[in-house]
């Protein structure tokens, strides 16, 4: 069992408030009706265990949920092959970094892309 509390009855959405793509697909959520606990990344520091978690729910690998296309990933660091540890690392440092918005409801984890995917969940 992880750290991560999920529901059939909520959504839960990490995301970072700077990104236009969250404040967009949280419209939708809402406009779907649907309660949301929102986490924002940037004001809640996540663990070591919640971001493995969240690879592991997404079934990708922890380096997969660095955006190494963000200019925060491309000013700090050269393209490399990190430990996972490592990379856990630099979403804690910079969580800017973090694919988002992630969105969980019951034990279905998508990573939205477009903010309309989150009527899928």
């Amino acid at each position: 069992m992880g750290e991560i509390a999920t529901s059939n009855r909520q959504i839960t959405l990490f995301y970072s408030s700077k990104s236009v793509r969250a404040k967009q697909t949280l419209a939708y959520a809402k406009a779907e009706g649907w309660p949301i606990q929102e986490i924002d990344i940037l004001k809640t520091p996540l663990t070591g265990t919640q971001i493995a978690e969240l690879a592991d729910r997404l079934q990708i690998e922890i380096k997969d949920l660095v955006n190494q296309d963000h200019p925060a990933y491309k000013s700090h660091f050269e393209p490399h092959d990190f430990s996972s540890n490592d990379w856990i690392k630099m979403i804690q440092h910079h969580p800017e970094i973090m694919k988002q918005p992630i969105a969980l409801r019951g034990n279905i984890t998508i990573l939205v892309e477009t903010p309309t995917d989150i009527i899928k969940i």
